[in-house]
């Protein structure tokens, strides 16, 4: 497991390389980097995901999805995300934020396969699409046959961590030391302490994680 001194990691989740420069300041360990946040967050323009390789000292996630809304990928989705994929690899990017879903609300062992060996070296975290999906505890195993895959990013189904609490502990036990749970859902630098308590997660995620980017 990943762990910081004060036993875990902030991710911070933000929207643009000046986002993620005061996140930095502000102290998280690693940045989400994605664009359009109010959608939950889309693939990032190339600037700022240069900016941000070649400027901040801390680890930098970059988020490959194309579309907001559905987590089930059409042709287009797919040869989309295969080419944002091999762009970012080309970068310099060490680990991109991904998920797919079937419409029978299961991961999409199939095609999260086939983009991890286009991503390889890369590292690969499961965003929360899983957290539509209808066992997270099961798809915890199930992604263990996945190399590259190295995180999970979940509310454990519910709409804030806090309430997703007992679902994110499972997750956690499931994936045991092979797979990082990222606990996210309504998480800020006013509450991170209490949730911890709660959860005990390896690293937490939030766009007010470290306060305001603002």
């Amino acid at each position: 497991m990943i762990k910081s001194h004060n036993t875990y990691l902030l991710e911070a989740c933000v929207g643009d390389y000046r986002q993620a420069l005061r996140a930095q300041e502000l102290g998280a360990h690693q940045i989400e980097l994605c664009s359009r946040l109010d959608l939950d967050g889309l693939t990032p323009n190339f600037r700022d995901i240069e900016l941000c390789i070649k400027e901040l000292n801390i680890h930098t996630k970059v988020m490959i999805r194309p579309k907001a809304g559905s987590f089930v990928a059409s042709d287009t989705d797919l040869k989309t995300m295969m080419n944002e994929i091999a762009a970012v690899k080309k970068m310099g990017v060490s680990e991109i934020v991904f998920g797919l879903t079937t419409q029978h609300q299961h991961l999409d062992l199939e095609i999260l396969s086939l983009l991890s060996e286009i991503a390889m070296p890369m590292r690969i975290t499961i965003h929360k699409a899983i957290d539509t999906c209808r066992d997270l505890v099961a798809e915890v195993h199930r992604l263990k046959g996945i190399p590259g895959v190295s995180a999970i990013l979940t509310s454990g189904g519910a709409p804030t961590a806090k309430e997703g609490g007992s679902v994110i502990k499972s997750m956690i036990t499931a994936a045991g030391n092979d797979i990082n749970i990222i606990a996210a859902g309504r998480i800020t630098n006013q509450n991170i302490e209490q949730i911890n308590e709660i959860i005990g997660a390896p690293i937490y995620h939030g766009r007010l994680i470290v306060g305001s980017l603002e």
